[in-house]
């Protein structure tokens, strides 16, 4: 019964990340035109020019706002991900990297040191 579920669930989600293609692709566009347009603004030195970037960034920037239904195509995809993982019998952990105390340098450094000592 529980596969069965995992197998509907799935085949909804498939169904969603399948219809959510074409925003997710615009959405990459309009990244990209947004990226490009502060790239080339940064480096040009006419005062035109700057106002072309400006004006393509501003373009790229409602493109992108005109494809936010492609975040619910992302979730999908990340549902799927997961409904996958339990499908498998895999554990999943979706974690937000976060800057720990354990990355200072200094606490790295007694620790080896430590180690070296013993």
């Amino acid at each position: 019964m529980k596969k069965l579920l995992l197998l509907i669930a799935g085949g909804i989600t498939f169904i969603i990340a399948l219809a959510m293609v074409g925003p997710i692709i615009g959405l990459a566009f309009s990244a990209l035109l947004v990226f490009l347009a502060m790239h080339f603004y940064v480096k040009s030195k006419t005062t035109f020019s700057k106002v072309m970037w400006i004006i393509l960034g501003i373009v790229g920037i409602l493109s992108a706002i005109s494809n936010i239904p492609a975040i619910i195509g992302i979730v999908a995809i990340v549902i799927l991900y997961v409904l996958y993982k339990k499908w498998k019998d895999e554990d999943v952990k979706l974690s937000i990297p976060t800057s720990s105390k354990t990355d200072d340098p200094f606490t790295n450094f007694e620790r080896e040191w430590s180690n070296i000592t013993k």
